[in-house]
């Protein structure tokens, strides 16, 4: 055959074997049968190999996979992919709030006609984004964090739903977002497949599709029935877009992407409101899964009015549906200690699969919240995924709790009991409970730490019981250290998170005040680091000796007390001591600290073992001038004033516009209240340039900022 001739039959196959494939993957409708497609696929593969010029990038064999990868590649996108804000209200007004939102940032009037919106499904997938050149697929990756993806084309490639090469007259740049997703059929049939050959099978569609994509070796993506739907856009060059949402959809339909067929258009919230029932009632029926649906407003033009808050467009949002549950029982319930000395009861549980993953613990939040549903030992309960993400429990059944005979009669026993299931709503005590009390106590937080021993501790009006050790405890000895070691506080350089974890795991470090022991043959010999990284370091934590009252009171890491509350307290006692004996009516002398705030610097102070440690600082050289602090210095012009920082600015990092505010008298709050006197807002200001507006405070620019420090 000449290689005219090749060329030709070449380009005919692709064709033939494309229409095929279209057939099979895209209408479920095969035309010809498996052993005459794999007949004109070898063929095909056969005239690329003896004519390697005539293999084109988007040739049918493409999709086989290249080689195993070592790593993926980093690819930052071009349009970044932002996440869609998530309506919590699963109901009705869900959808209702959603149009209000817009119908007010339009600032359109109450006799204003309805909106028109798009209403589709949110797939549950893998999020990604495909960029064509001139038609052909140059790269696809997956989301990553919005700015930066993961380069997974080769794995991309192995899906038949992703067009190699456009359709019709293609743009120059063209990038498509979408779902890689995969049906519950082909799930079933797969993991079938998966234990006949002793193979490990997927858990869920959802883990199965974005488990498939990251795989380094391609011909395991092409294992798998993954599959795609196409749903917006990325970057352009080269093409006027369609005036509407639906009509961008059906264009990419024509470029050849697949668009769910479950979309569709309407006004107002009330529509939008009955598409998300129906699309509810037909979850089981509908072939893959979706946790939702999304609302779009329906003009393009309105949504770049519309534009975007945060990393979050206006014009969209993702309306859920409520989480799947399921009975389980309870076998324990523990208590975790986190990172900032918070509490947390969580219920161990017999295994049960929910919401598409096994669910073997469940949290209960907190104590109030476990005595609220009373939750014991040998329970069974209702298990929720919240947010289809962290296990809850809903609530227990109570009849199925188990119970002993009562070891006692008597009023006080009757009552008991009675109160017991009148807190479930129940009028009257079934049969088999009466005489039997439950088998097992309420739940209640322990005395003390399980991790050090320390007290716990409870804000007075909170929820969340905290301990007390914060300088000790080994929960929160790693958030501990590196604020201690943060910037703004010891300001030791070269005291990194994998760093403070090597030093925790090898027993080298207890307190902060252990950092101040270390020494070059141990540093040294730590992974990554050697001599002069350990050198470094030591002198960094030598340089951190000499500090301010100020910095040191904010490492401690006291709860409730920011950089802003350390320094008023340091200019207010001037000594640590004194501080560290002050009762609360002394404390609440200090502007801005109240009985919350007294109440955690005296828990603080009371342990014993956070004294420890502060002698050991300054038994180990740690020192401070005493007494510091602008008593004395004259007022600057913004002296007595409060401000709130939001949004970016021009020029001015947003230290160093604290700073300017701070040495000017002012004070720098985190949240805008009707004590703020100014805000400074920059770029994407959010949540808080409204509340100012609402509260009518007076809002300043960069320059404006400088020209009221200026005194202009």
């Amino acid at each position: 055959m000449s290689i005219d001739d090749a060329a030709r039959r070449a380009e005919q196959l692709r064709r033939e074997i494309d229409t095929h494939n279209r057939a099979y993957y895209e209408h479920d409708a095969p035309t010809v049968s498996d052993a005459a497609y794999d007949a004109l696929f070898r063929e095909l593969q056969a005239l690329e190999a003896a004519h390697p010029a005539l293999a084109t990038p988007d040739s049918p064999t493409r999709r086989v996979g290249g080689r195993p990868l070592a790593q993926f590649e980093t690819v930052a996108h071009a349009v970044p992919m932002l996440s869609i804000q998530t309506e919590t209200d699963t109901g009705a007004s869900g959808a209702e709030n959603f149009d209000a939102r817009v119908r007010r940032e339009l600032e359109l009037p109450e006799t204003a006609p309805p909106i028109e919106y798009a209403a589709e499904l949110k797939f549950d997938g893998l999020a990604v984004s495909l960029r064509y050149e001139h038609g052909l697929l140059a790269r696809g990756a997956t989301r990553g964090d919005g700015l930066n993806g993961e380069d997974v084309t080769q794995n991309l490639k192995t899906l038949h739903d992703i067009p190699l090469r456009l359709q019709g007259v293609a743009p120059p740049v063209l990038e498509v977002r979408g779902e890689v997703y995969m049906r519950r059929d082909d799930l079933a049939r797969y993991n079938q497949r998966a234990r006949a050959r002793a193979e490990k099978p997927l858990v869920n569609p959802r883990n199965g599709a974005a488990g498939s994509i990251r795989q380094l070796d391609p011909a395991i993506a092409a294992s798998r029935p993954l599959k795609f739907f196409a749903y917006g856009l990325g970057a352009l060059e080269g093409w006027n877009l369609p005036a509407t949402h639906r009509e961008l959809l059906d264009a990419l339909a024509a470029f050849g992407f697949p668009v769910c067929e479950h979309r569709t258009v309407v006004r107002g919230w009330r529509a939008l409101a009955d598409f998300h029932d129906r699309m509810g009632e037909r979850r089981a029926q509908i072939p893959f899964d979706f946790d939702g649906v999304v609302y779009k407003v329906n003009s393009l033009a309105l949504q770049n009015r519309l534009g975007f808050r945060s990393r979050e467009p206006r014009w969209a949002v993702a309306h859920k549906y409520p989480a799947e549950e399921a009975r389980t029982v309870v076998t324990a319930i523990d208590v975790q200690v986190g990172r900032t000395g918070a509490l947390t009861p969580v219920a161990k549980l017999k295994p049960v699969f929910v919401g598409g993953v096994t669910v073997t613990n469940a949290t209960l939040h907190n104590e109030d919240e476990a005595r609220r549903k009373d939750v014991r030992i040998g329970d069974t309960v209702v298990v929720r995924r919240a947010g289809d993400v962290i296990p809850e429990i809903v609530g227990i059944v109570p009849e199925e709790r188990p119970l002993a005979r009562m070891r006692f009669q008597g009023r006080k026993a009757w009552l008991s009991i009675r109160r017991n299931f009148q807190s479930f709503g129940w009028r009257k005590i079934p049969a088999p409970y009466i005489g039997r009390m439950p088998r097992h106590p309420a739940f209640a937080l322990p005395e003390t730490c399980p991790e050090c021993g320390s007290r716990i501790v409870r804000e007075e009006g909170g929820a969340i019981a905290r301990c007390a050790g914060g300088l000790v405890c080994p929960a929160q000895l790693k958030g501990a250290l590196l604020h201690f070691a943060s910037r703004r506080a010891m300001d030791i350089e070269g005291l990194g998170e994998k760093l403070v974890e090597q030093l925790i795991a090898g027993g080298h470090i207890k307190t902060p005040a252990d950092l101040y022991t270390l020494n070059m043959p141990m540093l040294a010999s730590l992974e990554r680091m050697g001599e002069k990284s350990a050198a470094n370091l030591l002198a960094a934590i030598e340089k951190s000796k000499a500090t301010t009252l100020a910095r040191l009171i904010f490492a401690l890491g006291i709860r409730n007390v920011g950089e802003t509350t350390a320094k008023d307290l340091a200019q207010h006692f001037g000594k640590l001591a004194t501080l560290s004996q002050a009762d609360a009516a002394a404390l609440e002398k200090v502007p801005d600290v109240g009985a919350i705030v007294a109440e955690s610097i005296l828990d603080f102070f009371a342990e014993a073992h956070n004294r420890e440690v502060i002698d050991r600082l300054i038994a180990a050289g740690v020192h401070w001038q005493e007494n510091e602090g602008r008593a004395d210095a004259p007022p600057g012009p913004f002296s007595g004033k409060t401000f709130v920082l939001t949004g970016t600015l021009p020029n001015l990092k947003r230290d160093d516009a604290k700073a300017l505010i701070e040495n000017a008298g002012g004070k720098v709050s985190g949240s805008v209240s009707r004590k703020t006197d100014y805000l400074v807002a920059g770029e994407e200001a959010g949540s808080k340039l409204d509340k100012a507006r609402e509260l009518g405070i007076a809002i300043l620019d960069e320059a404006g900022l400088l020209r009221q420090l200026k005194g202009d």
